[in-house]
């Protein structure tokens, strides 16, 4: 794992930056990439800038890692902010979750069908405790090895369809963007491998950890 700090305030366009490099480098030569991308306060930011950038757009395919149960256009969506802020502006592949289907699993089973079998790169967040994507503590999903999708228990109010560990550890590169002093604790234990949370359970052989944290 790689640990890169940056001073307060610089999070949000170093991890743009660093986004935009690693998209044009995995797009060279006229390849299509597969990113995968997390909802949560931190990455709002990012995601506006990074829409700013003359990127091969059309040569990205953009997934959800997480979604909450809600519907279309809600402010609890991940989706409403990223049509908003980054898809509005681009002509990227978009692939949302089908949070808004009746039969959820069947939605989910029908998600994990259309991602690729080894995601290029992903990008998680981190949760004050230690929560990534919608894998939360205690969640009958964490035990989950036989699904790529799984739909979570009630967690903050709403249900969630959720990458699970299998997809997330098959990425070829996986980004950890990480702001906020409630954090501090959770990335301690997500730099040493903590298994006692859910972001520990993550392979770290490829991962870089973007955080403003000290």
């Amino acid at each position: 794992m790689i640990v890169e700090r940056c001073a307060p305030g610089d999070l949000a366009p170093t991890a743009a930056m660093w986004l935009a490099r690693r998209l044009r480098e995995l797009t060279e030569d006229g390849r299509q990439c597969s990113l995968a991308v997390s909802g949560g306060r931190t990455p709002w930011d990012v995601f506006a800038l990074l829409a700013q950038g003359d990127l091969p757009w059309d040569r990205i395919d953009v997934f959800q890692v997480d979604e909450r149960i809600a519907p279309d256009g809600s402010d609890e969506r991940n989706l409403t902010r990223l049509d908003e802020l980054w898809f509005s502006h681009v002509r990227v592949g978009r692939h949302p979750m089908p949070v808004d289907s009746h039969e959820l699993g069947s939605a989910a089973a029908d998600y994990a069908s259309q991602l690729p079998e080894v995601f290029d790169l992903v990008h998680l967040g981190l949760g004050p405790d230690g929560h990534c994507a919608s894998l939360v503590p205690g969640d009958p999903v964490l035990d989950t090895v036989d699904r790529d999708v799984a739909v979570t228990g009630e967690y903050q109010g709403r249900r969630r369809m959720t990458l699970t560990y299998p997809v997330l550890n098959r990425a070829a590169e996986i980004v950890w963007i990480v702001s906020g002093d409630d954090k501090a604790d959770a990335l301690s234990r997500l730099i040493t491998a903590d298994p006692s949370i859910p972001a520990g359970r993550v392979n770290q052989a490829r991962a870089t950890i973007l955080t403003d944290l000290p």
